[in-house]
């Protein structure tokens, strides 16, 4: 791959990892309820969901989700229930402003790296994106697992690197500007957040 073309490439995923949704709130989440390791932990999980999408792109798979819309509405709707749930989590959850900062355990990594992986999992519309994405790069009779490999570790190192500024970023502000005593506040807004991004996912898909 040339050099011009593989920087019009990352330019694009770059674009594409910036834009704001349910990605950025799940990883802002992490990073504001806990520390910027668990904000870094679902940014990597994510990164890993975002590439999946796309190897499976460029092995013609995506191709299911678009002769099969059952599927690409089934993952779509499970993406919305699952922000949902976060939401009502979140806002049914006891904040009492300052939280003590309980130690670091194995289960909140472990549910930052599942939330990470399933909002980029449950989201069949990047598979749609890299499929047309990748097509304006490659021509099929001349992909090579090179190529392939290049392309895909792009999309993955990139989006994982944008999130994970945007949690030492988020973690920093979080010491700067004593936000755990406005822990209830941002509780409520982002449980909000979370169920209107719900919404919108159905109200996109069935408009």
């Amino acid at each position: 791959m040339e050099l011009s073309t593989w920087l019009s490439l990352a330019t694009i995923c770059v674009l594409g990892a910036m834009s704001p949704g349910p990605s950025l709130a799940v990883v802002l989440r992490h990073s504001l309820y806990n520390s910027a390791l668990h904000g870094i932990v679902a940014s990597v999980s994510h990164g890993m969901g975002v590439g999946l999408y796309a190897v499976l792109s460029l092995l013609g798979l995506a191709g299911l989700i678009t002769h099969y819309p059952l599927l690409f509405q089934a993952l779509v709707i499970g993406g919305a229930i699952y922000l949902a749930y976060m939401g009502i989590k979140i806002l049914t959850s006891s904040s009492s402003g300052v939280r003590v900062q309980q130690s670091v355990s194995q289960v909140n990594f472990r549910q930052a790296a599942q939330d990470g992986f399933a909002i980029a999992f449950l989201n069949p519309k990047l598979a749609i994106f890299f499929l047309a994405l990748f097509s304006q790069f490659i021509d099929p009779d001349k992909l090579t697992i090179y190529t392939a490999t290049i392309m895909c570790a792009t999309v993955l190192v990139i989006d994982t690197l944008w999130y994970f500024f945007v949690s030492v970023l988020t973690a920093k502000a979080k010491q700067r500007f004593d936000l755990a005593s406005k822990q209830r506040i941002i509780d409520k807004a982002l449980g909000v957040v979370f169920l209107l991004l719900a919404l919108r996912v159905v109200v996109t898909q069935f408009s």
